[in-house]
């Protein structure tokens, strides 16, 4: 959680002026962080939790074990980041913390139950 606060400090926040920071952990022990970063085109804006995820995968790193992310109020994930998360890292742990110091542990089944992936329902 330290990590994911210390990368809701860079994000590029103009608009909104709502910091998001992510953190990875990998099964090599590795941190890989992100922050949200803002654009005029809406759409073209990114989350703290996929910034992180897709920089890990850049850097090689293909087996996340957890998602850590800070919010100052402590929220939980959009639609986005919770579809690409059961993508890269369906099994990975959880944990929203916000600057009370709250931390809530959770999964991505729990984030999003019933989630679209290539699984046959057979």
């Amino acid at each position: 959680m330290a990590a994911a606060k210390a990368a809701a400090a860079n994000a590029y926040i103009p608009y909104s002026g709502f910091r998001v920071g992510a953190a990875v952990l990998d099964a090599d022990g590795s941190v890989t962080v992100g922050c949200n970063v803002e654009n005029a085109g809406y759409g073209s804006t990114i989350c703290a939790e996929r910034t992180a995820l897709v920089s890990a995968v850049a850097q090689g790193r293909k087996q996340p074990t957890a998602l850590a992310v800070y919010t100052e109020p402590g929220v939980s994930p959009c639609g986005s980041c919770r579809q690409v998360m059961v993508e890269l890292g369906p099994t990975m742990q959880v944990y929203l913390g916000n600057a009370k110091g709250r931390l809530v542990e959770t999964s991505i089944a729990e984030l999003l139950p019933n989630a679209f992936t290539d699984i046959d329902p057979e």
